[in-house]
């Protein structure tokens, strides 16, 4: 299965555009009233707080382009944001086989996946992706991936045991 909001990248980086530019504006009519006309009082300070807000809780919302592909024998995660220098991509790729567990965790307006991933060195690693810009329909679909995943696991794990115990019965 392949999941992707990729085809949305433009309309994050209008709106990231668009709260710059209003943050900006805030700032030069905040500046305005400060030194010139006096006009707004302390609400002038508005015109600066809401769109820094805006932004900063457009950019803590994490990465906003995620990309799914459990196609073939490998799963591959792509986790990145609209504008390249603000943050590292994240790409991971390994086999199906090594997937233990997953879990999404939605607090507010934050959602996060973790990956449970086993390994020869540490026994699992937990990767840790930002989901928050997928809508319910798309972390749904992951979700129901992931489990099948997961699922098929067990189930050759439990049939491996199964086997070795007969051996050594």
């Amino acid at each position: 299965m392949r999941l992707s909001n990729r085809n949305k990248a433009s309309i994050y980086n209008s709106l990231s555009t668009l709260l710059l530019m209003i943050t900006v504006f805030g700032i030069i009519v905040f500046a305005a009233n400060e030194y010139r006309f006096n006009a707004l009082g302390k609400e002038s300070y508005l015109l600066i707080i809401v769109p820094i807000l805006l932004l900063i809780i457009f950019y803590i919302s994490g990465r906003q382009i995620f990309e799914y592909d459990s196609d073939g024998e490998a799963l591959n995660f792509k986790n990145r944001n609209v504008i390249p220098f603000l943050d590292k991509p994240l790409h991971d790729e390994f086999p199906k086989y090594k997937l233990i567990k997953y879990d999404v965790v939605s607090i507010l307006f934050f959602k996060r996946l973790y990956i449970t991933v086993s390994s020869k060195n540490n026994g699992s690693t937990i990767l840790k992706y930002q989901i928050s810009y997928l809508n319910n329909k798309e972390v749904n679909d992951l979700k129901l991936s992931l489990n099948k995943v997961v699922k098929a696991n067990k189930e050759k794990k439990d049939k491996k045991t199964d086997d070795d115990r007969r051996i050594f019965a």
